[in-house]
């Protein structure tokens, strides 16, 4: 006869305390989120970017040395595993991989350039892959750590003129499902999270002086709104934590019923 064992839901599983936490793009944007909630949420976070130092000061030098900085270009491959052997040398283990660095270009298919398209896929694709190949082997010996990737609406459904960012985006999910199934055995989860319409800057930028826009995003959004940057952090959290430790192979849409709305 099985037994259930009781368990107690706590504040601790969901704790990142004195992890290590690389997050590529996270100095601005959805990945300044997803930084600030793993340090909030106990991790230091090691961002890489292409920003100037002064960026990374303004957004996250209040946190001190629970923030790292390192200026790279993800397209540099040629340079990915020196990076990261630089960081685990300086950090020592690292403990989660976030994946959201971007590159968008929007032009209709007739504009966009092959050198257009190859721009936006070495950013979201080949960046991704050569950060990823450049730490599981380190993450491996781990046994417990966390690879997530940045997907996107456009992982599952159509826009026009991101053709580029939209190969891009659903490429991760084949990168989600490939990687789980080689390294989750070692105890290393790979998961995405698809953001639907956050409140970012650059969500107000295209839809303040648009009402058409946002009523037609509201309307097709169940929970007849946009989202808050840091709903992205916590699910980024989330899936790092020891609450997500049965999770690997997914994509979570963080939408708002988006993807579900008629």
């Amino acid at each position: 006869m099985y037994l259930r064992k009781e368990t107690i839901v706590s504040r601790d599983k969901f704790s990142l305390e004195g992890k290590n936490a690389v997050i590529t793009g996270g100095t601005t944007g959805l990945g300044l989120s997803i930084a600030e909630c793993m340090i909030e949420a106990g991790a230091r976070a090691v961002v890489v970017s292409m920003d100037p130092q002064e960026v990374f000061d303004e957004n996250l030098g209040k946190y001190g040395d629970k923030a790292a900085y390192y200026q790279f270009n993800i397209t540099d491959t040629d340079h990915t595993q020196a990076l990261a052997d630089q960081i685990i040398a300086e950090h020592g283990n690292i403990d989660i991989l976030v994946n959201n660095a971007g590159n968008h270009c929007k032009k209709p298919i007739e504009e966009m350039t092959v050198a257009d398209y190859e721009s936006v896929l070495n950013v979201h694709l080949v960046g991704a892959f050569a950060m990823t190949k450049a730490f599981v082997p380190h993450m491996r010996k781990q046994k417990s750590t966390s690879i997530i990737f940045q997907a996107s609406m456009t992982s599952f459904i159509g826009q026009p003129y991101v053709m580029g960012y939209s190969t891009a985006k659903a490429g991760y999910l084949g990168m989600v499902h490939t990687l789980a199934s080689e390294v989750s055995k070692d105890g290393v989860r790979v998961n995405a999270i698809a953001p639907g319409w956050i409140d970012t800057p650059m969500f107000r930028k295209a839809t303040d002086n648009d009402p058409e826009r946002k009523a037609k995003i509201l309307g097709r959004t169940p929970m007849n709104k946009v989202g808050e940057p840091n709903d992205i952090g916590m699910a980024a959290v989330f899936l790092s934590s020891d609450a997500a430790k049965f999770i690997t192979g997914i994509c979570l849409p963080v939408d708002g019923g988006a993807l579900i709305g008629f």
